[in-house]
């Protein structure tokens, strides 16, 4: 058994990768279950199903209910999306970073939100209008439905001067993300906001949250124009 105060979710991730690269657990091998590895490494069960679950993301790992966790037969990195906040974007590029909210309303969620992230119909909804700048130019638009009941707090938070994405992570970290990315051309709205001409071709990040099932929030973020979205793996 492994000895350690407290075992982190990143330590078992870490070691049974190592296993899995090293062919310790070789191509198509059947891993102990949840309960034999948290026994070895003297954590959690949550903290090993944390661990095989960010495995099973990134490709190492192939999880079926009943069956237990398999080692795959072709191991694959996938691309990782950094869900960096404005405010680290702007200042890593050496840049002073501003923020403003624009609008503020709570509103019964549209139609094509409820279909779109599974609210149900009517739910109450924050809908935030903010913008993100870098030495004073426009770098972010940002338009987000929160949904009020999986957020205890959002009506009285105080997003003048804190920015919801920061806000969220701070007050309610959500647990997964479905990220769509598209070209769109800025309408006359969208132009203004950004200090450009209508139709500038722009990058336009669409981002899911939710925790625990429910949904979270649903923000629209549309960069710069010239703004490169750049992934590792």
């Amino acid at each position: 058994m492994i000895a350690h105060k407290r075992i982190s979710f990143q330590f078992v991730r870490d070691e049974v990768k190592r296993r899995i690269e090293t062919r310790v657990w070789p191509q198509g091998s059947l891993l102990p279950t949840e309960t034999q590895l948290a026994e070895e490494f003297n954590c959690a069960r949550a903290t090993v199903n944390r661990a095989l679950r960010e495995l099973a993301e990134q490709g190492f790992v192939e999880r079926k209910r009943k069956s237990g966790t398999r080692v795959k037969k072709s191991p694959s990195k996938q691309a990782k999306l950094e869900l960096s906040l404005a405010r680290q974007m702007v200042e890593d590029q050496n840049a002073s970073y501003r923020y403003a909210l624009v609008e503020r309303t709570v509103d019964q969620s549209p139609g094509w939100l409820c279909s779109q992230v599974g609210l149900p119909h009517q739910s109450q909804v924050l809908h935030l209008v903010c913008m993100h700048y870098a030495d004073n130019r426009p770098f972010q638009h940002e338009e987000r439905w929160i949904n009020i009941p999986a957020v205890p707090g959002i009506e009285e938070a105080n997003l003048e001067e804190t920015g919801p994405h920061e806000w969220l992570l701070n007050a309610n970290p959500f647990i997964d993300a479905e990220i769509a990315l598209c070209a769109i051309s800025a309408d006359r709205r969208l132009a203004e906001y950004m200090g450009t001409t209508t139709g500038t071709s722009m990058i336009q990040l669409e981002r899911t949250t939710r925790k625990d099932g429910v949904p979270v929030s649903f923000a629209r973020l549309t960069h710069h124009p010239g703004y490169c979205i750049r992934t590792h793996y």
